[in-house]
């Protein structure tokens, strides 16, 4: 029976590289699905994204591989299944009820295992889709053992990501230092221009042509992580602020989940605060 795998391989750049590993798939009588590759200039670090099937072990090709490539490589042998994901939430129903709606009608190659709101507001929502809804209110807590009682929760499921749907309070680098480049938020892409509750009714005052959103992985410096995904719309002088705030949620919803979907099909290699996105 053949076996397909995606293999990613994040390695310092040398020459013929794409021939040695291509060798190596190819002795061991498998076929080359799909292949992309990126080399950085600036850090001379050189990224690979291979599909493969065959007949063959995936520890044992991990194995060949680490002996092709240089040393302190990073490779991953992946054998597809779709991944586990946790999703939090507070008030906005947007972000979180796309990806409930994706997860329904199987376009969303993931399970869901909970939602985890600091509100009570999206839990009907959340039923109508039979996914486990768990609300941990932040009232008489300061952010630390608010946390504390969140990620108590969270430790209790295996996860491979955690998606913040809108949720809006910001992580401590506790938090953050416990699921490295486990963590993915969206947000409009106003920052750091317009800050604050209502950044819509700032760019709306400012005169702005267009609006967008960006999803990225979180880490200590407030919306500055790694970026997966970002895409912009025009707006024009005729829309409202409100009228612009809904054309933002449309974009935001959207470039989550694009951003959900290479994730979750092992399209993305963090590099620094960068990412290569294949």
């Amino acid at each position: 029976m053949e076996t397909r795998a995606r293999v990613l391989i994040d390695c310092n750049d040398a020459k013929g590289l794409v021939y040695r590993i291509s060798k190596v798939f190819f002795e061991k009588d498998m076929n080359i699905d799909s292949n992309r590759e990126f080399v950085d200039k600036d850090s001379g670090r050189f990224f690979m994204r291979s599909v493969v099937t065959g007949k063959f072990e995936p520890q044992e090709l991990l194995a060949e591989l680490k002996a092709t490539v240089p040393e302190e490589a990073d490779i991953k042998v992946i054998v597809p299944k779709p991944k586990k994901i946790i999703l939090m939430a507070t008030k906005e129903s947007h972000a979180l009820g796309d990806i409930l709606i994706r997860h329904a009608d199987g376009e969303l190659d993931a399970q869901i295992e909970c939602v985890i709101a600091n509100h009570d507001t999206l839990e009907t929502l959340v039923r109508r889709f039979d996914i486990p809804f768990f609300c941990i209110p932040a009232d008489g807590m300061n952010r630390e053992e608010h946390e504390e009682r969140v990620m108590e929760l969270i430790d209790t499921f295996e996860f491979d990501f955690i998606v913040l749907a809108k949720y809006m309070r910001i992580l401590t680098p506790k938090f953050v230092k416990a699921y490295p480049h486990k963590i993915i938020n969206i947000h409009h892409s106003f920052l750091p221009a317009f800050i604050g509750a209502n950044p819509y009714k700032q760019a709306h005052d400012r005169g702005v042509k267009i609006i967008g959103a960006t999803a990225h992985f979180v880490t200590d410096d407030l919306d500055e992580g790694p970026i997966i995904a970002q895409d912009v719309i025009p707006v024009n002088h005729r829309m409202e602020w409100r009228d612009m705030q809904r054309a933002g949620r449309d974009v935001e919803k959207v470039v989550l989940s694009r951003a959900l979907s290479y994730v979750l099909n092992d399209r993305v290699f963090v590099h620094g605060n960068k990412t290569v996105v294949f």
